[in-house]
């Protein structure tokens, strides 16, 4: 008996058969049984429990999302220290807090492209070394250009394994839970802000350590850099010991695969119990009909750039079908909203300790300029590249600013809703910003930093929710990558603005983060609704 792989409509969820603009696809076992004995997704992952290994893919997963927050982070926190070593003006830090994230435009759409067509797990392997390797290399830079290819590379591996991480974690989870163990995973990026600024506050003011000589230099703040790369590497050597995801498997008719992952759950969630106790035993996997070149063209393929021809290809057909019917609406609006967030969340929060650094020595605003400001100025022969303490204690409040945020976001995730929590946070947080142009003094500006941290972190939450739940299996990984390529750009764009505006025209970018946040909640009222909905 064969069964079409429809997800049933329930009036706001999209509606995904596997046959818009792309070969049919079934549900079916590799056995000759009938299909009704067989297991969907669903129904599988239900039946093999809930507890140890789930667990222990939370701190996995977790952990590597921390070592991306704080590799985005590290050059905020050096800004002030590598000034000195690296001579730079204020639009090259700008440059530079921009640069990981044109590294990540890149990384985010090829890496989370080529997890829908080479595994998940590979592909978390691969960024997250490349993100490691590309860290430490940049901590023996010894000049500004090399420092800023290399977190260029860094960036690359930075952007591919955020959006894979979120659809590996996903494609292990019961939709009961869903909501909630994503949001709970999502809190592990504020445990990374916690790590790096901690960490630069131990490391980067012990300007004693390190090696100087005439030709070479490595002190505390390059320190700072290569100690931010330990999690990468960790995280990448735990995942050569995890399995590949059990609904890629099933996309990919790999039915035999996907049975052995689920027992190996089965057996990690229930201490004494055999793979024989399990009692799925067929799969209803995912299997294309009328299959023609397209399905056979990478066998045939025995030169290299004929392989990369036709991944190229794959590539180009998965992001296409992201912009049809029945996909599009949501695609453009969901990219939209994230486009602002990241713009807004970015652009100031790269800016932070820079900020604080200024209120600190010039008093005043966040807007209130340096003396002799000017948009190229330095700080001359008068260089001193050390740091007051006050700067992270107050970038360490900001990072734990998220608690509440994150803590709010498990708990109302699978009650009230994505949609509802994603507007909300959105508009609050625009507010928010816009009354940090007012403040006139340090304490309530960085008061207000808090408080934007913390709304802001629900609706990256929600986004994390929405965008596994939103595509199916084998465009979720595609659609994730694009979206942070592009909500890279919107980093770019924002680090380079406040760079050039910073000195001279602060409350421009300001008041602009503010209106473009309003703007974009308001446009995530068009998102469908997806709570308690089966996984595409």
């Amino acid at each position: 008996m064969e069964r079409k792989a429809l997800i049933d409509n329930d009036g706001n969820s999209p509606v995904y058969d596997g046959s818009v603009n792309g070969p049919d696809l079934t549900l079916t076992g590799d056995t000759d049984d009938d299909d009704s004995d067989g297991y969907t997704y669903e129904q599988a992952v239900v039946e093999t429990g809930y507890g140890k290994f789930h667990y222990l893919l939370l701190a996995l997963c977790g952990w590597a999302v921390s070592s991306d927050a704080i590799e985005i982070l590290c050059v905020s926190f050096i800004l002030p220290a590598a000034q000195c070593d690296l001579q730079m003006t204020t639009a090259d830090k700008g440059a530079l807090n921009a640069v990981i994230f044109g590294g990540m435009l890149v990384g985010g759409y090829l890496w989370g492209s080529l997890a829908d067509i080479q595994g998940r797990r590979a592909i978390l392997l691969w960024s997250l070394g490349v993100n490691g390797l590309g860290g430490l290399a940049s901590s023996f830079a010894q000049s500004y250009w090399l420092f800023f290819i290399l977190r260029f590379i860094s960036g690359i591996g930075v952007g591919g394994s955020m959006p894979v991480l979120f659809t590996y974690f996903v494609e292990f989870q019961p939709k009961n839970k869903r909501g909630m163990m994503v949001s709970v995973m999502a809190t592990f990026w504020m445990f990374g802000n916690i790590i790096a600024a901690g960490l630069a506050w131990i490391v980067i003011p012990r300007y004693n350590w390190g090696y100087s000589s005439t030709d070479f230099t490595y002190n505390s703040w390059r320190i700072f850099v290569a100690l931010c790369t330990f999690p990468s590497f960790t995280s990448a050597a735990v995942f050569v010991i995890m399995p590949e995801s059990p609904k890629f498997l099933m996309q990919k008719s790999k039915e035999f695969e996907a049975l052995a992952v689920f027992k190996m759950m089965y057996r990690c969630n229930n201490p004494g119990k055999a793979s024989s106790d399990f009692k799925v035993n067929h799969l209803l996997v995912a299997r294309k009909q009328n299959s023609g070149p397209t399905d056979t063209g990478l066998g045939r393929c025995n030169r290299l750039w004929c392989k990369c021809k036709y991944t190229a290809g794959q590539l180009a057909t998965a992001t296409v079908k992201l912009f049809k019917p029945p996909l599009r609406t949501t695609t453009i609006v969901l990219y939209f909203t994230f486009f602002i967030l990241s713009f807004g969340y970015y652009g100031l929060w790269m800016w932070f300790p820079q900020l604080f650094e200024r209120m600190e020595h010039v008093g005043g605003s966040a807007c209130s300029p340096p003396p002799n400001a000017t948009r190229n100025s330095t700080d001359g022969d008068n260089c001193t590249g050390r740091i007051e303490n006050s700067v992270f204690v107050d970038s360490f409040l900001t990072s734990t600013s998220n608690l509440p945020g994150n803590i709010l976001s498990i708990l109302l995730m699978d009650r009230v809703g994505r949609k509802p929590l994603l507007v909300s946070s959105m508009t609050l947080s625009g507010i928010t910003v816009f009354f940090i142009w007012f403040v006139n003094n340090k304490a309530s500006g960085v008061a207000l930093s808090c408080v934007f941290g913390g709304i802001a972190t629900i609706g990256w939450n929600t986004l994390d929710v929405l965008d596994t739940e939103l595509f199916p299996t084998e465009l979720r990984s595609t659609a994730f990558g694009l979206q942070t390529a592009l909500g890279r750009v919107a980093a770019i764009i924002a680090n380079v603005l406040f760079g050039e505006l910073v000195d001279v025209y602060c409350a421009v970018p300001i008041l602009m983060v503010a209106s473009f946040l309003v703007v974009g909640g308001l446009s995530a009222l068009k998102l469908p609704n997806t709570m308690g909905t089966d996984l595409l």
